[in-house]
């Protein structure tokens, strides 16, 4: 690709980055890494799970950012007696009015969305959490005996509490690999509590607009996929990946200690492309070891499950793929 194309998307994603980001500022206070992995991950044509405890905006936040792009948004509010079908679709019987003879149609589910919202994902149980999986995975669905295909661009972003636990139903591991990234969001810092407070409790008229059209989306995440990378960036991602794995001799004994199951090699391809989405987004049309590193966290921790003793301490994926970054050589 020649300079003038690379200066060209530089160019065009720094200011989608900036459209955005004024977009947002509208309804959203602070959260400015969180609002970064969400784009990412869009970027990388990934879906996401936003976990964090009730009250810190999530809903707001994904609802925000699907405000930005002009593009068909469903929000299903994951329920114990949520059906599949609910989530899909159904067939419905529709008698004909001139000839009298009745015919089954299908109608289709809020799955059929540019965008869907799974609000509170783990509060629905697994049947109807796998009725995700397919579209997540194959980006189409089966139903009624036909597949239909989604149309593209397509993201689950996916909200859940990490500390209910009574009337949960925890993701399993399956499907949780099919989410690009597990972006956790925190409290905010006293300073921007504050202001998000005193804005949000006075007189509010702005809310985002669309400044996206599905083409353009398409058309960014061509881009990532061109970003170029070094064989030792991706050698490094793999190792990265690897050393989560309690059964590679190579890996770390601590890894072998309190890892009782790592990542897959789903990780190592995450861990490049969201490193590739993330480097655009800084105005690098490369991809450096320290994109990796700053995903990391997110793309790891829910494709690593520490075993019951690194729980009984208190040991978390978070702490132990930290301890990773620090041990494993550039």
């Amino acid at each position: 690709m020649s300079e003038s194309n690379e200066s060209e998307i530089l160019s065009n994603i720094k200011n989608a980055r900036e459209r955005i980001s004024a977009e947002l500022s509208k309804v959203i206070i602070g959260q400015e890494e969180i609002i970064e992995q969400m784009i990412v991950g869009l970027m990388a044509r990934g879906h996401t799970l936003l976990t964090g405890v009730p009250g810190l905006g999530k809903t707001l936040l994904v609802k925000s950012i699907a405000e930005t792009f002009s593009l068909s948004f469903k929000r299903i509010q994951f329920t114990p007696d949520l059906m599949p079908a609910d989530i899909l679709g159904t067939e419905v019987v529709e008698e004909d009015k001139t000839t009298g003879k009745r015919h089954f149609r299908f109608v289709q589910g809020p799955i059929f969305a540019n965008m869907v919202l799974a609000d509170e994902i783990n509060r629905t149980p697994p049947k109807t959490q796998a009725a995700l999986l397919e579209a997540m995975g194959e980006r189409q669905v089966t139903a009624a005996g036909q597949t239909f295909e989604l149309e593209p661009p397509f993201f689950v972003l996916a909200t859940q509490n990490p500390i209910e636990l009574e009337g949960t139903y925890p993701l399993p591991e399956a499907q949780l690999d099919r989410f690009l990234l597990n972006v956790v969001m925190d409290y905010l810092p006293q300073a921007d509590e504050i202001r998000m407070v005193t804005e949000t409790t006075a007189i509010q008229n702005e809310t985002p607009q669309p400044v996206f059209s599905a083409e353009e989306i398409l058309d960014i995440q061509n881009w990532v996929r061109q970003v170029p990378v070094s064989e030792h960036v991706v050698s490094y991602a793999v190792r990265l990946a690897s050393a989560t794995r309690p059964s590679v001799d190579s890996s770390p004994d601590f890894i072998k200690d309190q890892i009782k199951w790592g990542a897959g090699s789903r990780a190592s391809q995450a861990l490049i492309l969201a490193g590739k989405a993330r480097a655009l987004l800084n105005g690098r049309y490369a991809v450096a070891i320290e994109d990796v590193q700053a995903l990391a966290v997110p793309v790891l921790r829910h494709r690593m499950i520490p075993n019951f003793h690194a729980e009984a301490e208190g040991i978390t994926s978070d702490s132990v793929i930290q301890r990773l970054l620090e041990t494993i050589k550039k």
